[in-house]
């Protein structure tokens, strides 16, 4: 075998790891989706993501014009070997994964301290604002940048060799961050709430993984990457889409009225979404329109553009949210009726013969949230739950003395914890995780009422 051949064949199964890591990260628009990806296919399939994150991310602008310039700085492209290009593009990744990594294990030991400070109101209406500026940074509403004096100095950082090549790995971590930074700000949150370190240190890892993947091929193989342009503005778009997305779930979550209207999908807020949408396009057409040089409303195309920008980040954010919850919920099935006193429900259950299921949930919890947009509301769960005596007990602040009492009697170790009890007492089922209503409605269903404990005796 050749170098040729041996080259292609890297080349090959580089790009067959890359595939389905693409495919779990493009399953939605941006890091909106990695806490969906985590809660429905687990966190190995998360971590995959976090690889076509990384690689998204390097398709930005302030990644890809990058990348041949930074690979001759270091020496790759010009080592006298293609196994010394390979080494000196790897050590520049480690560079970049040296970076990253730590953001993970921080992010899930401050766990608590997040799940706190979500708690507050202020801090999600901040959280939502944030998101909010860094979408509209994406359409392209202002330019996020390190200041040039900054990107320059940074830029010199480093020089040929393997040190050099880790030191620029470093930098480059800190040169994309305008561009990184909403990809991974999505991602540390959702770890933070995990509290689950080797989720933490593994996403951002393979994160930086993807983010250094064209550094590692254009260094190693001494390929021509494609030119960029304006394909490059569309994966800045697409990022946008799920950062107003993840913007608009934050607020959605922690204000019950906005949750009303959102649940079940109402017809009413995905009226109001397409029409919100729907100003965003228009306007953006007269944009495009007063850009013309000729045009008489050429003085008009950048007023244009920020009037444009608003109502399509909101309008985005708006439909992806009615698309994201189950429209149809037949109304004619009976509410769930959650009891908040533990005491109280488990004496009713007891006096009454009936099964218990008791939610652990917070306000902090996403998982928590997409339980009770999915699952809870089905109408076939919602009939069936009527056997029970349902429980929820609000973790919210896990340092509260009945919080702490019930989390060590029923042996909860994390959130959402949902238990089912028999009409004994006895603990039939268990959920650590969001699960979708036909596996949820399984399980109520295996548990016996005091009559169906009976009538099998």
């Amino acid at each position: 075998m050749n170098r040729r051949q041996l080259t292609q064949i890297l080349l090959l199964a580089a790009v067959l790891m890359l595939v389905p890591a693409l495919a779990w990260a493009g399953e939605g628009s941006e890091t909106g989706k990695f806490d969906q990806i985590l809660k429905d296919h687990g966190p190995i399939v998360a971590v995959l993501a976090s690889f076509g994150f990384g690689f998204v991310a390097s398709l930005t602008p302030c990644v890809y014009p990058m990348v041949p310039i930074t690979v001759s700085i270091f020496g790759a492209t010009e080592a006298k070997s293609r196994w010394r290009g390979a080494a000196l593009s790897g050590t520049f990744v480690l560079g970049i994964a040296a970076l990253f990594t730590p953001m993970g294990i921080v992010s899930a030991l401050s766990g608590k301290l997040m799940g706190s400070a979500l708690s507050n109101t202020y801090v999600v209406i901040a959280l939502a604002l944030l998101f909010t500026a860094l979408a509209a940074s994406m359409f392209g509403a202002f330019e996020l940048a390190l200041p040039s004096g900054l990107t320059n100095k940074l830029s010199t950082v480093g020089g040929v060799g393997f040190k050099g090549a880790f030191v620029m790995g470093l930098v480059m971590g800190l040169i994309a961050a305008p561009c990184t930074g909403p990809f991974l700000t999505g991602m540390v949150t959702v770890i933070a709430t995990s509290k689950n370190v080797a989720l933490g240190t593994a996403s951002l890892f393979s994160f930086a993984m993807g983010l250094g993947v064209l550094f590692f091929v254009a260094g190693a193989f001494a390929v021509n990457l494609p030119k960029g342009g304006a394909w490059m503005m569309g994966i800045k778009w697409i990022s946008g889409v799920g950062l107003a997305y993840m913007a608009f779930s934050y607020i959605r979550d922690r204000f019950e009225p906005i949750r009303n209207l959102v649940a079940h999908g109402s017809y009413t807020f995905g009226v109001i979404a397409g029409a919100v949408l729907l100003v965003g396009v228009v306007l953006g057409v007269v944009h495009m329109i007063a850009e013309r040089r000729k045009s008489p409303i050429a003085h008009l195309s950048k007023p244009m553009k920020l009037a444009s920008i608003v109502p399509a980040v909101v309008g985005c954010a708006l439909f992806l949210t009615w698309l994201s919850v189950p429209h149809g919920v037949d109304a004619s099935a009976p509410e769930i009726t959650w009891l908040t006193n533990e005491e109280e429900g488990r004496a009713k259950a007891l006096s009454e013969k009936k099964p218990v299921l008791i939610d652990f949930g917070a306000t902090w919890c996403t998982a928590c949230k997409e339980l009770e947009h999915n699952t809870f509301p089905d109408p076939k769960v919602r009939t069936e739950a009527q056997r029970f005596i349902a429980i929820r007990v609000d973790a919210s602040d896990d340092d509260a003395p009945d919080t702490k009492r019930l989390q060590e009697k029923y042996k909860v170790v994390g959130l959402p914890t949902v238990i089912m009890l028999d009409s004994a007492g006895k603990e039939v089922s268990r959920f650590n995780e969001f699960v979708p209503p036909e596996k949820f409605l399984a399980a109520l269903k295996k548990v016996p009422s005091d009559d169906t404990a009976v009538s099998m005796k």
